[in-house]
């Protein structure tokens, strides 16, 4: 029974990447979801390696923080002077002296890789039992990139970077990828007899293969199926178009899978999404981290999700969510805000300009529009009316209110936390409510009306309101007139005394005290 092959990943993440203009370092910058450095270790994840080591550099601190977080058994190595990628993969090797078999070795800002083209390329290189591969691409412009050089007979003789390369190398359209295979004893071995020799006086590890080949080494070259695999990123341009491309393999990957894209030009989901079949994605939208939307649930248009669950049959329209729960046939939207801990359970409804923080809202029940909702619990089938608003900070603490199953709460209250609206009760509109409404009880804090005739004319005399208010003086004056003229004898309008209104204490919850009511 064969013996186990010991692999070991080296990904080289030193570079400043000064032409990104950035003060963080190149690898760190974010793709639909990962860093570039985050991509490449998802590539080369499924080999499973005994042993991964990332050569940091510029930035460090930063970059080993990260890889803490992000892949907490990679160890970083250090290398404080960059003095080329031989140099780094030497240092990597050296804080790893007693690994054998193969090394992979990975530029840190190839972010398209695919983990199937990892993996051919080191199945390629240990069929064959090679001393070193490389992968390598056709494309079409080929500027800035290192040349791979075969001889007459199509096996690989050299690879030479651009600056060093002659008129005729420089014509060739076939290039070294940035990623490799070695057999770790023989690439130690050749390592240590690099020169500097070079345009930019640097250690380069792809004069490896040149020095192998001299020694009749067998070295391998690997076409990528996919071009665009191996596409690295130097610039923010750069990572536009990389970004561009990834959001289309995934987009594609996702509608073969069964999920409806209505305009995948404008829909960005990060690579940590997960889509169920017969979801509906339309126009505009971006779906970032873990969010993830269940099968028949219509997102869009004009939706940001972050870290975000949409249940079966839901629907979000024009609205924004970060790490809350959308649940079965529920409605978000146009123009809501479910912030964190936001939990909508099945057929409840957050419409239009409403707010929702830290807060349930129970099967059923509705917060319509213009209200915000913080630190609350929402019962089953209860109804918030529009412009309330839950009061949940007191300026040192947050409180919470709960109100009850199908409980009704008035338009333009405010709930003054902590304080319970009981099941059934009912809470008058324009109430601030700061006590607790027990079950079926009416809830009503708030000033009765009083009118004051005149003040208008009295302390606005001569303004368009005063005018106005004269004008409908004089008509209903008129309207009087009129109607006494022509009533019978003894019939008119109420007599005096008479109520021609009804005035309630709970707007319009019944008659008031001392009112009567006409038919």
């Amino acid at each position: 029974m064969s013996q186990p092959r010991v692999r070991t990943i080296v990904v080289l993440a030193a570079g400043e990447g000064k032409r990104m203009k950035s003060a963080l370092p190149k690898v760190l910058h974010p793709l639909l979801g990962r860093t570039l450095l985050g991509h490449v270790l998802a590539a080369a994840a499924p080999l499973a390696a005994d042993r991964t080591l990332v050569v940091v550099g510029h930035g460090a601190e930063q970059v080993t923080a990260h890889l803490a977080e992000l892949a907490p058994d990679a160890s970083p190595v250090l290398q404080a002077e960059q003095r080329g990628t031989g140099h780094a993969v030497r240092m990597a090797l050296d804080a790893a002296p007693d690994q054998t078999g193969t090394v992979i070795v990975i530029n840190g800002d190839a972010p398209l890789l695919r983990p199937e083209t990892v993996a051919a390329l080191v199945e390629a290189h240990e069929a064959a039992g090679a001393a070193a591969t490389v992968l390598a691409a056709e494309v079409a412009d080929p500027t800035g990139l290192g040349r791979i050089v075969r001889d007459e007979a199509g096996r690989l003789e050299q690879i030479v970077e651009e600056r060093d390369a002659t008129p005729a190398q420089r014509a060739l359209r076939e290039i070294n990828a940035g990623i490799y295979a070695f057999d770790v004893s023989r690439l130690r071995d050749t390592l240590g007899k690099l020169s500097t020799d070079n345009d930019q006086g640097e250690e380069y590890l792809t004069d490896v293969f040149g020095l192998l080949v001299a020694t009749g080494e067998p070295v391998v070259v690997h076409v990528a199926p996919d071009a665009t695999e191996t596409l690295g990123c130097n610039d923010r341009v750069e990572l536009a178009g990389l970004r561009t491309l990834l959001r289309d393999r995934v987009n594609t990957g996702w509608m073969r899978a069964g999920v409806t894209l209505l305009d995948p030009a404008t829909t960005w989901i990060d690579v940590t999404v997960t889509l169920e079949r017969d979801a509906v994605v339309d126009q505009n939208t971006q779906l970032r981290g873990a969010t993830t939307v269940a099968a028949g649930a219509v997102v869009g248009p004009d939706v940001t999700l972050i870290d975000t669950s949409v249940g079966p049959d839901a629907t979000v329209l024009r609205s924004h969510a970060v790490s809350a729960e959308i649940g079965p046939r529920a409605s978000v939207g146009p123009y809501a805000y479910l912030r964190p801990a936001a939990r909508l359970a099945e057929q409840a409804k957050v419409g239009t300009f409403v707010e929702v923080k830290n807060s349930e809202v129970g099967a059923g029940a509705k917060v319509p529009h213009l209200s915000y909702v913080g630190d609350a619990t929402i019962g089953a089938r209860a109804n918030i009316g529009a412009a309330t608003i839950f009061v949940n900070y007191d300026g040192v603490a947050k409180h919470r209110t709960t109100v009850g199953e199908a409980a009704f709460v008035g338009c333009d209250t405010t709930l003054m936390a902590p304080v319970e609206v009981g099941p059934g009760a009912y809470v008058a509109a324009g109430s601030a409510i700061d006590k607790d409404v027990p079950a079926g009880a009416l809830g009503v804090a708030r000033g009765r009306q009083r009118n004051i005739e005149g003040w208008v004319a009295r302390r606005r005399a001569g303004t368009r309101s005063a005018e106005a208010a004269e004008r409908a003086q004089e008509r209903v004056a008129g309207g009087r007139v009129g109607a006494a003229e022509d009533a019978p004898s003894g019939v008119g309008g109420a007599s005096q005394g008479e109520a021609t209104h009804v005035t309630t204490d709970a707007g319009g919850v019944g008659p008031a005290k001392g009112d009567t009511a006409t038919e």
